[in-house]
């Protein structure tokens, strides 16, 4: 019989959450087929099931977390559903799919496009002018470098311009060595979405350190672009974009703490 999850479950269709959001708004949602969404333990985990079927992932694996708090914050987007069943409002559940189809199998892969980003980082290439956003970069990035340096000995340079400056490959080591803690398929995927989301690995490590808040992390991500409304206004399309990667992010956080044992 064919599984009758086949085709419905979300699954990312663009990286950018508001091209995502168009794309899916284009196809015709699916029914709303089930009755109630609950967390059962199996000998793996902790399934997610509608109405006693455990739910599937598009690769075709059963969808399994390794505690019962992160398959709660699965099963509750799929309790939010109305009559029709949107994967755009279900940004844990995309981004666990993506855990186990494909982070779990390109671990490696996934930690070195991390590691990658340290070598260019947003924290790193700072304003020449004009001096209120310099003197801003410095005394509000300059922290986290320092921790970074203090606690992992990953020594950043900074420069201004856009120039690209090579990282010393001490430090891209050191920084491989402080984020292979996070080996976790699940853990490995959501802090790659905050990396993305970001432009700074050294951001994502001090989350995930417990250095930075959520809050933090976000708003010294957008330093550059909060300085630009404050003199020029907000647009709005930008906003709204913005506001579409938050809740990414948000979503990534949630499913990375939730799965800590």
């Amino acid at each position: 019989m064919r599984d009758i999850f086949e085709g419905v479950t979300p699954e990312m269709s663009d990286p950018d959450p508001v091209r995502r959001a168009q794309i899916q708004m284009k196809r015709p949602l699916p029914k709303r087929f089930y009755a109630e969404a609950t967390v059962s333990p199996t000998d793996a985990g902790f399934a997610v099931t509608l109405d006693g079927r455990a739910v599937k992932t598009p690769a075709r694996n059963t969808l399994i977390l390794p505690t019962s708090g992160a398959a709660e914050l699965v099963a509750e987007e799929w309790r939010a559903q109305g009559e029709e069943v949107d994967p755009a409002t279900m940004p844990v559940t995309r981004l666990t799919n993506t855990a186990i189809d494909a982070v779990s199998k390109t671990l490696e892969e996934v930690l070195e496009d991390i590691v990658r980003f340290s070598s260019s980082d947003l924290l790193c290439y700072r304003a020449e002018d004009p001096q209120e956003l310099v003197e801003r970069q410095s005394a509000r990035w300059n922290p986290v470098l320092a921790w970074l340096n203090d606690t992992h000995g990953v020594k950043l340079i900074t420069i201004s311009g856009i120039m690209h400056q090579e990282q010393p490959a001490q430090s891209t080591s050191a920084f491989r060595r402080a984020l292979e803690r996070y080996g976790n398929a699940f853990q490995l995927a959501a802090l790659h979405v905050v990396t993305t989301l970001t432009g700074s690995a050294a951001l994502t490590l001090a989350l995930a350190d417990g250095f930075s808040s959520l809050e933090e992390v976000w708003a010294l991500a957008h330093l550059d672009e909060d300085w630009t409304n404050e003199h020029w206004g907000v647009d709005e399309e930008a906003a709204a974009r913005r506001e579409a990667r938050l809740r990414e992010m948000q979503a990534a956080w949630a499913l990375f703490n939730a799965v800590q044992t």
